[in-house]
């Protein structure tokens, strides 16, 4: 995983350049619509920290975008916006063994329910670094 100052979200594919939009595990038989973006909160990778005392960078969370001041387990069924992008939160993003495996951290259960927010793409466009991350106005599900 590499930072990036901006990225380009294709509508029904998800972030280009991104492995999981072609070759990822997740992408065999053309993936799934609840994949193509994955958020996680920044506050919660902190949580982790201050719990186990072991640091847990948001490179290694496998996560496409680190969020700030966001809930992102309300958004479930709610539609967002990144700058003009239009995301439809689909189901929490759950960490899981081989993530724990790989990073060799403690995150079952810890991270259960924290590990952000698989999206759908509605509406692509660049996001770019600092960008507001927001339920959109006058959707019935916020």
């Amino acid at each position: 995983m590499e930072s990036k100052a901006s990225a380009q979200a294709v509508a029904g594919c998800g972030l280009e350049g991104d492995r999981y939009r072609a070759s990822g595990s997740w992408s065999r038989d053309g993936g799934t619509p609840d994949r193509e973006l994955t958020l996680i909160e920044s506050e919660q990778l902190e949580w982790f920290e201050r719990e186990t005392g072991k640091p847990f960078p948001s490179s290694m969370s496998r996560r496409n975008i680190l969020t700030q001041g966001i809930a992102l387990n309300d958004l479930i069924g709610s539609r967002i916006h990144i700058g003009s992008v239009v995301l439809e939160g689909i189901r929490l993003c759950e960490m899981c063994k081989s993530l724990q495996d790989g990073t060799g951290l403690p995150l079952l259960p810890a991270m259960v329910h924290r590990g952000g927010l698989n999206c759908r793409i509605i509406t692509g466009g660049e996001i770019r670094v600092g960008e507001l991350v927001e339920p959109m106005s006058g959707d019935p599900s916020c």
